[in-house]
């Protein structure tokens, strides 16, 4: 038996419509409502998606008497910053966010040399219960709207845009799903803000689909649905441990679909997109570090081929009070030596922000307790 592709979330209000809920048909159709014409809305889109804007005043080109109408109707506020901090010289942003009904969530704008890559959020808290996550902690309060999440996106790069991250002016090339939230949990929205970020304007972002990663613990059906949807999108599959019995206890869907069904699928993913699939591993310490656990991991991986998958080990970020801390340097160089001599590519993943709380969930649960 199977879960079915949409977890239910418990219901608060519901979020707005948004300009970004829209496709370009049912924005037409919206902007037509109004008494508008329909072309108004490729100019509506038009300011939001390529000059990021989302007041009114500054869309000098609709008829003043309509502008303040259309934007009430499809651009409503919808995110309000809380607290924002900032590590690595300033080119590190964690942005804790209120959203129209008093919940919070939290996205990561991280600059690099030669990208930008924001990690945002697909829901408020989750409903996954992994023990050593501070999202997880908190249990689901609800799925975001498209808008929501395309809105973390927009914030972060017209902020890129005007110069206000170090670094002077940039421009947003990255996408990642591994805010708050499971995103194939809240597969529509998800789906939704994924298309809002890859179609050109005034339709949306215009970033290549190839720098938009959706990360998941597992979700199996839901993986094979995306394989299907034709947008070549990296995923990310967050494993943790090779083996069923441990990861029961690390990630509880394990109970549902198991290791062996979570790779079978990623691999499917492989095979219908032919994109490399990223295993993300979160090293704890005497926990899920020991090199049989890399053998036994390196070994399931090869199983299935070579050239389709990528591991990350990534040195966990402890939440306060938390059992749960990070491998020995040591243990995670001998991880990492042993998946190399398997053949597996494997890159330790960058942990930014960890002096800003930078574990996505931390910041909120900060603010609630």
């Amino acid at each position: 038996m199977s879960l079915p592709l949409t977890f239910t979330a418990p219901r608060r209000g519901k979020p707005p419509r948004h300009l970004a809920d829209l496709s370009p048909e049912e924005a037409a159709e919206a902007v037509a409502a109004l008494g508008e014409p329909a072309f108004r809305a490729r100019q509506l889109g038009t300011h939001y998606f390529r000059h990021l804007e989302a007041d009114p005043a500054t869309m000098t080109d609709l008829p003043a008497s309509s502008r303040d109408r259309m934007a009430e109707a499809l651009l409503p506020p919808l995110l309000s910053p809380v607290r924002a901090l900032t590590a690595d010289q300033g080119a590190t942003v964690k942005t804790l966010w209120r959203l129209h009904d008093g919940v919070k969530v939290e996205s990561v704008l991280m600059r690099y040399p030669d990208r930008a890559t924001l990690c945002v959020s697909s829901q408020a808290g989750c409903g996954m219960a992994c023990p050593f996550c501070a999202t997880g902690q908190q249990g689901l309060t609800r799925n975001l709207s498209a808008g929501e999440i395309v809105e973390q996106v927009r914030q972060a790069a017209r902020a890129l845009d005007r110069g206000e991250v170090a670094g002077g002016p940039g421009r947003l090339t990255n996408l990642v799903f591994m805010g708050m939230g499971e995103p194939l949990a809240n597969y529509k929205a998800v789906l939704a803000a994924v298309r809002r970020f890859v179609q050109p304007p005034p339709d949306g972002f215009g970033v290549s689909a190839r720098n938009v990663t959706v990360s998941t613990v597992g979700l199996v059906p839901a993986i094979d649905k995306l394989a299907g949807e034709g947008l070549p999108v990296t995923l990310a599959l967050s494993l943790h441990a090779p083996d069923d019995d441990l990861r029961g206890e690390l990630v509880p869907i394990n109970t549902r679909w198991s290791v062996d069904e979570a790779l079978d699928a990623a691999r499917r993913y492989f095979e219908t997109t032919k994109r490399r699939v990223s295993i993300e591993y979160a090293l704890i310490r005497d926990m899920n570090d020991h090199a049989w656990r890399a053998d036994l991991l390196a070994r399931k991986l090869n199983d299935r081929g070579r050239g389709w998958v990528h591991v990350n080990p990534i040195p966990l970020n402890p939440t306060p009070g938390s059992i749960w801390t990070a491998s020995d340097p040591a243990v995670e160089a001998e991880f990492v030596a042993r998946l190399r001599m398997a053949g597996i590519p494997t890159t330790i993943r960058d942990t930014r922000g960890s002096d800003i709380d930078g574990a996505c969930g931390q910041l909120a649960a900060e603010e609630a307790s």
